[in-house]
């Protein structure tokens, strides 16, 4: 009797300790993002027609209970000497392949070992980072394939691997690791086996993968409040001429779009020619670099809209700060890991949507613009316009600077979703103030007359 009560009370305290710890665990898993932490890897997939490149996640403190040396004591030297036998092993638990056909040829491009931070609470941790290229047989597609990766979880029952499609340019799917989003994952079995997993796509095509990059291109000028606003801001004085080294009147309208068509189109030359350098990968540079060169071109426009600093030459200045607003705009496309026709696909599609977007808003900006311009309250609304722009993008360099947004950086994130009514009341108060002043130039020539 005494042996079932403690049978009873040891059954007792084992439910509950499971239960606490499903309980954690559930509260842990509702996060709004995963701690991207032990124990689980993470595959990220960018699938495109010919080939799929895998992103591999991999905790050290899980991957070492694996490989059988302990990685996590001195990361940074073990990684040096231990590297060849990690890249073996990542390719030794790596395969793809479609059923009754050849497996996929798997190449490791890249291994490096990265200190990142936990989301959550906690201490930073190590993770060793693994870049995979999964290429199909001639007459194979990566529509439909198993992956059959076991990394750590052949050797820790508990381990688990989510699995992330994190671009598919065919239909233009993109997901990331998040409580919302429904990752796939790689666990061991009920029979203590590790089974590949079928990845399953819906049907896409050229057309439909061109028309997402096309949206995408659009998207990114409409979301990308630093690339209006530079485009804005060099448009603020091009309907004026230069007198005695200062702004002066309205040039008439021919100056005016003269004066536009030269500025769209050295942008355009500028940032098409880096498009294509980076999304290629011919030249890449530093992205933190690029953003903050970026916040300064809107820096020196701003200035410029103040005072002349390039009277008549603001093609060459938009062309060249078109060339570095390119290298961010090539950043989105390299992600996706293109090759061949769907990079070429892709580049024209991404361009052709910056463009787009580009024209819309100087089709509704510039009229009220050249209306403006025609009269005497002109100036402050352009000096107005010019140091809020130095404002937002000294607050810009320093965010991207020292990596920490500010007050003014996340106002503008904030408040920018309420830019339209900033158009509408442009367009309402160039009106008014147009036909305000020609109303006040008639009076004036009727009392001279009269005089």
């Amino acid at each position: 009797m005494a042996k079932s009560s403690f049978i009873n009370k040891h059954n007792f305290a084992y439910k509950l300790c499971l239960f606490i710890l499903f309980s954690l665990l559930s509260i842990v898993c509702s996060n709004n993002t995963y701690a991207h932490q032990a124990p689980y890897s993470v595959a990220y997939l960018d699938i495109s027609p010919n080939k799929v490149v895998m992103e591999l996640h991999i905790p050290l403190s899980e991957l070492e209970l694996a490989v059988g040396y302990r990685l996590s004591e001195n990361p940074e030297t073990l990684y040096e000497e231990k590297k060849d036998q990690l890249k073996s092993y990542i390719l030794q638990h790596t395969q793809a392949f479609i059923k009754g056909a050849k497996p996929w040829s798997v190449d490791l491009n890249n291994l490096e070992l990265i200190k990142d931070e936990q989301v959550t609470s906690g201490p930073a941790f190590w993770e060793l980072k693994a870049y995979l290229t999964l290429i199909p047989p001639i007459g194979e597609n990566t529509r439909h394939f198993f992956l059959h990766y076991d990394g750590v979880v052949h050797q820790v029952a508990n381990h688990i691997i989510f699995v992330v499609v994190r671009n598919d340019w065919e239909t233009g799917r993109s997901d990331s690791l998040t409580a919302e989003s429904n990752p796939m994952n790689i666990r061991i079995g009920g029979d203590n086996l590790v089974h590949p997993l079928e990845i399953n796509l819906d049907e896409g095509s050229n057309w439909t993968g061109f028309k997402n990059i096309f949206e995408l291109g659009m998207r990114h000028i409409k979301d990308g409040t630093d690339h209006l606003m530079f485009l804005l801001v060099l448009l603020l004085p091009s309907p004026l001429i230069v007198r005695k080294k200062k702004w002066s009147t309205f040039g008439g309208v021919s100056f005016s779009l003269k004066a536009l068509l030269k500025i769209i189109t050295a942008f355009t030359i500028g940032h098409s020619i880096t498009l294509l350098l980076g999304a290629a990968g011919w030249f890449i540079a530093p992205s933190q670099i690029i953003e903050i060169l970026i916040a300064v071109s809107i820096l020196i426009s701003a200035i410029h809209a103040i005072t002349p600093l390039f009277p008549g030459k603001e093609f060459f200045i938009s062309g060249g700060f078109g060339l570095i607003h390119g290298m961010a705009f090539a950043s989105v496309l390299s992600e996706m890991n293109l090759s061949g026709s769907s990079l070429a696909l892709s580049i024209l599609g991404f361009n052709i949507g910056i463009e787009v977007m580009q024209l819309l808003v100087v089709l509704i900006v510039f009229p009220w613009l050249i209306l403006l311009s025609r009269t005497k309250h002109y100036k402050y609304f352009r000096i107005a316009g010019a140091v809020l722009a130095i404002t937002s993008s000294i607050a810009w360099i320093l965010e991207r600077s020292t990596g920490t947004p500010n007050f003014l950086t996340e106002f503008i994130a904030n408040e920018y979703t309420h830019a339209i009514w900033l158009i509408i009341a442009l367009a309402v108060s160039s009106i008014a103030l147009y036909y305000l002043n020609k109303k006040n130039n008639i009076h004036r020539k009727v009392y001279s007359s009269n005089i």
